[in-house]
């Protein structure tokens, strides 16, 4: 699936745009602030029901603006036009649409149009918490995966109502309580066992990325840690209640999981320098665009790449646009302050490109 027009009109700093775009590579050029990355987060906002860098729909309205749109016309791999659309606007919930017919539930939408993105927020993965990598599994399953995403919806439901009654005043009913243990302990196990076999897929994948980009000279692993790795799930839950009742929240659960970035087998958070960690960010989305192709709806996804090459040496870069510049991604998306980069890609393929120059919130071609 490509994306073939985007409008957009009161997103973050982009008054008004309307781009026609290439089925395979799209250049945005420009200073920083300039508002590059608002337009490639205006399409993943299109794929994902919100942005990027910000958990609140107000956040991406402009500035003394009180409402927003965007619009997407899709071409599937059958050549069929989808329309997606969505709107913030006062006072109402965030309205979201495929061919003009809203959805009633956001979670509907998600996987429809996979997409993978490359940014330089994507360093938390390596730096922050477990969260942060929970998170990143989440994100990349429930493209192709709706029993996962449906799953994680009733286990977050569950976990939340077990910590209400932890942290009350007076002491959990062991009927009630047990009742959400018992849907966490159900569905955590299949999100546990969704978890793990994608990050067996992942990792041979994801290592052979990772040669490539660092021309081997370093080795790479993922390491996933479960609390289903030590009994039953509902054991595991109920056995230190009353440790869960003191502190006030859910100390067990698939919530805590946890992957382990390794760089010759070290954690890479610590051992890593800046230019490792980037090569290994950049090879762990790459294996997730060719994981999502191989295991979703065996269509290719739409790849953001934004600010890539940055804190990269001369060698990473040219392995990085060798790779870009092959046949095995599908409409790429790039942002650059620099233009050589991009002619470098450009120039190493054949393949359709536009070109936009992006100044104060204005585009250009």
């Amino acid at each position: 699936m490509v994306i073939s027009s985007l409008s957009v009109i009161n997103y973050k700093n982009i008054a008004q745009a309307d781009l026609a775009f290439s089925p395979k590579i799209n250049c945005f050029i420009g200073s920083n602030g300039e508002g590059k990355t608002n337009l490639l987060d205006a399409v993943y906002y299109l794929s994902f029901c919100r942005s990027s860098n910000t958990p609140l729909d107000a956040q991406v309205v402009r500035h003394e603006q009180d409402s927003m749109a965007i619009q997407g016309v899709y071409i599937d791999d059958d050549g069929n036009e989808e329309v997606i659309s969505a709107g913030v606007f006062p006072g109402k919930r965030k309205r979201f649409c495929r061919n003009r017919k809203p959805y009633q539930r956001l979670a509907e939408h998600i996987g429809l149009v996979p997409l993978v993105m490359v940014s330089p927020q994507d360093n938390v993965l390596v730096t922050g918490g477990g969260e942060e990598r929970r998170k990143f599994l989440d994100t990349v399953i429930s493209q192709y995966d709706n029993i996962y995403l449906d799953s994680l919806i009733k286990y977050n439901r569950a976990l939340q109502q077990r910590n209400v009654l932890l942290r009350g005043e007076a002491e959990p009913d062991p009927t009630v309580i047990s009742i959400f243990e018992e849907i966490m302990a159900a569905e955590g196990e299949i999100i546990f066992s969704k978890r793990r076999s994608f990050v067996e897929l992942l990792t041979p994948i994801f290592q052979d990325y990772y040669t490539t980009v660092s021309s081997g000279k370093e080795k790479v692993e993922l390491v996933y840690t479960s609390h289903c790795m030590r009994g039953p799930l509902l054991d595991v839950i109920q056995r230190d209640r009353v440790k869960d009742r003191i502190m006030g929240y859910s100390l067990h659960g698939i919530h805590r999981d946890e992957l382990d970035m390794r760089l010759d087998g070290y954690p890479i958070r610590r051992e890593g320098s800046q230019g490792q960690a980037k090569s290994f960010l950049v090879a762990l989305k790459f294996a997730q665009l060719e994981l999502l192709k191989r295991v979703g709806r065996h269509t290719v996804p739409l790849l953001l790449l934004d600010d890539i090459f940055d804190k990269l040496d001369a060698g990473r870069v040219a392995q990085i646009v060798n790779l870009v510049a092959g046949d095995g991604f599908g409409q790429i998306f790039i942002t650059d302050t620099n233009r050589d980069h991009l002619d470098s890609i450009l120039a190493a393929t054949q393949s359709d490109y536009r070109l936009f120059n992006v100044k104060g919130g204005e585009v250009s071609e």
